[in-house]
Order: structure tokens, then sequence, then C-alpha cells
């Protein structure tokens, strides 16, 4: 009854308690197998993982000093390039300057040849004409208008390069920044190690972030920026070479129409000179004349006053002569002589009369000549002030402006700073192996300058 009590634990056999001690003996040893095994492996794997981790992080220390290495060369580069731009616009302004300086200068000559118009157009009667003077002066106004034409044209193109070059320089500024914050960004990754202290897990740190771009891409860009620049600054350079051959075309052709005018004024001067001496000279005898003639007339009015005693003593003596008495009132010699007398001194008197009307129109025509020669002279003498009045103003146009000063050391300082940089200086990357040189030229970088030839020759001054 006790040992069937359901109270009291079950009995095994013998053989099953040898049976659970072999099998907790195997189990313990395939445990103790499985997990020596895993223990060999585990320590393998952790060995390896080690290993792959350690070479995975210096190669990604190789591959991030290598773009370091690339970026900083590409920054050293477009650091070159923009210096080199920048001081290319500081040539180009300071032509951009000189050239509007020369504008603005030729605002004196072309004030002076307006005020030589004006002065001319005070010329009086015959010497109002359209002498050479006023053609070369109605000439030097449209060069000086072409030449305002052509620097206003420079001035123009100056701006339009400079706005170029600013844009140019705008991108290489904001390239060399991006690389700037990435050379940081990269050498803080660089420096990164397992014991800093700023490191950490990332949610999704594989990801692509919107707008990535390639190596080549990254390449290509800096390569167009720099090469854009270049292009500019080859343009900025043909365009100051235009600006200074332009500054001396005007120059010279404006010299060169100076001394045409100043040739045609000495010219003009000269006749106008030997028209007054003319005039004075005939002046001088018409007045000489007219003292001769004024004492001829004079001589012929005494001459008839001189013909009145004896036309007087003859009238006389033939009237007494009618009072003979009876056959004594004869017809003789004498009566007919006295006749006579009285007709010859009637003739005389006629004739001098004759003579002093002719004297007189004579002397008339003369005054009037001599006041005709007075008036022209006048004019001449006007003319003359006129015209020395203007030569005495276009002395301001011999003065040199100060933006045409020291030609030859602007000249050399264009010669010498227009480098332009190449792509020699350019870091060569990796993605530079598998594309070719990208080529990169300015709109205006063709557009040279060559300046016309004039046939314009410089006369020599007049020599009186």
């Amino acid at each position: 009854m006790a040992l069937t009590d359901p109270k009291l634990p079950p009995r095994f056999a013998v053989s099953d308690w040898h049976t659970s001690n072999t099998v907790i003996r195997t189990n313990a040893e395939r445990q103790r197998d499985a997990s020596h095994r895993v223990r060999q492996e585990s320590r393998f794997l952790r060995n390896e993982t080690d290993n792959h981790t350690r070479w995975t992080q210096h190669d990604s220390n190789t591959k991030l000093e290598k773009r370091i290495h690339d970026i900083n060369n590409w920054k050293k580069s477009l650091e070159r390039c923009l210096a080199e731009t920048d001081a290319e616009i500081a040539l180009l302004q300071q032509e951009k300057e000189r050239t509007e300086l020369a504008l603005e200068a030729k605002k004196v000559p072309l004030d002076i040849t307006l005020e030589c118009l004006m002065l001319r157009e005070n010329r009086q009667n015959i010497d109002l004409v359209r002498d050479e003077v006023e053609a070369q002066l109605h000439k030097e106004v449209e060069v000086i208008e072409g030449a305002k034409a052509l620097l206003q044209q420079k001035v123009n193109e100056a701006d339009e390069q400079l706005c170029l070059l600013q844009e140019a320089r705008h991108q290489l500024h904001l390239d060399i920044t991006d690389k700037h914050t990435t050379l940081e960004l990269d050498g803080e990754c660089y420096h990164l190690n397992n014991n800093s202290a700023n490191i950490g897990f990332q949610v999704n740190p594989t990801r692509t972030v919107k707008g990535s771009v390639t190596p080549e891409t990254w390449d290509s860009f800096s390569n167009y920026n720099k090469l854009r620049a270049e292009a500019e600054m080859k343009a900025s350079k043909h365009l100051r070479e235009a600006i200074f051959a332009t500054l001396q075309q005007t120059a010279n052709d404006l010299e060169a129409q100076r001394q045409a005018s100043e040739y045609a004024f000495r010219k003009r001067i000269h006749e106008t000179n030997q028209a007054r001496s003319e005039l004075e000279w005939q002046q001088k005898n018409t007045m000489e004349e007219i003292s001769t003639l004024e004492n001829d007339i004079k001589g012929i009015k005494e001459a008839i006053d001189a013909k009145n005693a004896p036309m007087m003593v003859a009238q006389t003596r033939l009237e007494n002569r009618t009072y003979r008495p009876n056959v004594e009132l004869c017809r003789d010699q004498p009566q007919y002589q006295m006749c006579h007398e009285v007709a010859e001194i009637s003739g005389s008197v006629r004739a001098l009369n004759e003579k002093l009307r002719e004297a007189e129109n004579a002397l008339q025509a003369l005054r009037s000549n001599l006041e005709r020669i007075n008036e022209d002279l006048a004019i001449k003498n006007n003319s003359l002030a006129l015209d020395s009045r203007s030569m005495e103003v276009r002395q301001k146009m011999k003065e040199v402006p100060h933006s045409m000063m020291n030609t030859g050391r602007v000249f050399n300082t264009i010669k010498h700073s227009s480098r332009v940089p190449t792509m020699e200086n350019a870091p060569f990357t990796e993605a530079q192996r598998t594309q070719s040189p990208m080529q990169l030229t300015s709109p205006r970088a063709t557009n040279t300058y060559t300046p016309p030839i004039t046939g314009r020759k410089v006369q020599s001054p007049l020599v009186d």
C-alpha cells in the first residue's frame, strides 16, 4: 500500500541511471567541443575583423589624405588664378579710367574748335568766306566727335569685360570657399580615430545625399572655372591692348588735325596780312593822289579866278571903244584883236571849268575809293584780330591731357603683367586621366583691335 502511494516520487531502474549519466557525459563533451570550436572560430573572426577594420580604416585615411591633397592642389591653383584675375581686373580698371579721362579731355579741344568757329562768324562782308580754315575746323570737329565715339565704345567694352571678369572671379571665389570648407571637414575627418571624443553612431550614414556629384564632374567644374577665368583674362589683355592703341590713334589723329588746322590758320593769316599790306599801300597812294589832286583843283580855281582880270580889261576896252565918234567908230585891228581876246579868255575859262568838274569828279571817286579801302582795311584788321584770337585760344590744345602721360610706362605694365595662366599650373587628378582637356574661349577673346590706317599727312608750317 505504501509503495503504490501516488504521493511518492517514481523509481527508476539502474539502467536508466547509467543511461542518464552517459547522456549527460556525452552532451557535456559535445557542448565542450562545440564551445571550443566556437571559441576558436570567434578568435579567428575577431582577429580577422580587427585586421580588416584596421586596414579598411587605413585605406579610408589614405583616400582621405589623397583627396585632401587633390583638393589642396586645386585650391592653390584656383587661388593663383584668382590672384591673376584680380590683377587683370585692376589693370583693366586702370585702362578704363585712363580712357574715361581721355574721353573727358576731348571736351577741351571740342570747345576750343567751336569757339574758333564762333569767333570767325564775326568776320564781316567779303571776309565772311568758306575758306580752308573753316573746312579744317569742321573736319576737326568731326575728328574729335569720332574720337569720342571710339573712346566711348572702348569704355563700354571695358565695362562689359569687367563684368565678365567679376563674374569669373566670383565663381573662382565660391569654388575656393567651398574647397576651403571641404578641406576643414575632411581634415577633421582625417584626424578622427577610435579614441576621439566626438564620434558616435549616426542614422543612415551611407545614404546618397541629394546633390552629390561624381569625381569627374567635380574635377570638370573646377577646370571649367579656371579655364573660363583664363579666357576672360586673355580677352581682357586683348582689350587693354586695343584701348592703348585707340588712345594712341585718337591722340595722333587729333594732333595731326590740330596741326592741319593751325597751318590753315597761319596760311590764312599770311594771305590776310598780304591783302592788308596791299590795302595800306593803296591807301597811302590814294591819299597822296587825293592831296595832289586837291592842290591841282586849287590851282585850276586860281587859274579861273586869274582870267577875270584880263576878261574885264578886254571887255572894258571894247565897251569904251564903242563911244568913239562918227567915222572913228571903225572896226580896226585892235577891235578884232580884243574880240579875239575875249573869245580866247572865255574858251580858256570854259576849258578850265570843264577840267575843274573832271578833277572834282576824280577827287570824289578817289575819296569814295579811299573810303572803301578804309572799310576793307578795317574788315581785314577785324579778320586778323579774330584769327589771331583763335590762334591764342588754340594754344590750350597743345597741353597734353594727364590721362595720356607716361604712356610708355603704362604700355610696359600691360606687356609685363598680361601673362595668362595655363593648365601647366593646374593639379593633375585621377579624373583628368580619363577625359580630354576642356577648351573654353570667351566670346570676346578673338575680338582683336586693328587700328585704321589713316592717310592724313601733317603739313609743315607756313613760312612767311
